[in-house]
């Protein structure tokens, strides 16, 4: 009888982030449903939905999903690219903006004057908004891209079996939607 292994392979790291979007990229990825059971066995999660981790630490595969409308979304975005090895750009959000990018027609401050009539909050604590909302590629080197709105359940479970195995991930057809 053969000897157990003195070690066990090493689980890699998956942190997650949201910035300006909806946290749809989010609840599809958490649609995996059992096969998360499955995926526990290969990573150990960082900061996500499922832990209640509010910072990063050095992680292995960083999912990211909204765009940049504010200064603090540039800065969790510094930080979070810094903390990962490989960063997946989730969704249309992410990739090109999205549906916040909608805004980008418009000058902002007549554009908050019309929402705030009363007039434009201007508290510190808020984040500074951006004149225009940016994707994520913009700013940072982005390793890969899970496009969709948001990318499917099986969509993520593909892309990130792909991408343990050392492969590059590949959506075939079926896999992508835009809903």
């Amino acid at each position: 009888m053969a000897a157990p292994p003195l070690h066990a392979p090493r689980k890699l790291k998956l942190a997650t982030v949201s910035l300006a979007g909806c946290f749809g990229c989010h609840m599809s990825f958490l649609d995996i449903d059992e096969r998360i059971l499955q995926l526990v066995e290969h990573v150990e999660f960082d900061r996500s939905p499922l832990t209640d981790l509010k910072t990063v630490g050095a992680c292995d595969i960083g999912l990211i999903e909204g765009g940049l409308c504010n200064a603090e979304n540039v800065e969790v975005l510094r930080e979070f690219r810094a903390a990962c090895k490989t960063l997946v750009a989730v969704g249309a959000c992410a990739i090109n903006g999205g549906l916040p990018a909608q805004r980008n027609r418009l000058p902002l401050r007549p554009l908050l004057e019309s929402v705030y009539p009363q007039g434009v909050p201007d508290d510190p604590e808020l984040p500074l908004l951006l004149n225009h909302v940016h994707p994520i590629h913009e700013v940072v080197h982005v390793d890969y891209s899970l496009p969709g709105c948001p990318p499917s359940a099986d969509a993520f479970w593909q892309f990130l079996t792909d991408l343990m195995a050392g492969r590059t991930p590949r959506l075939g057809h079926g896999l992508l939607h835009y809903d």
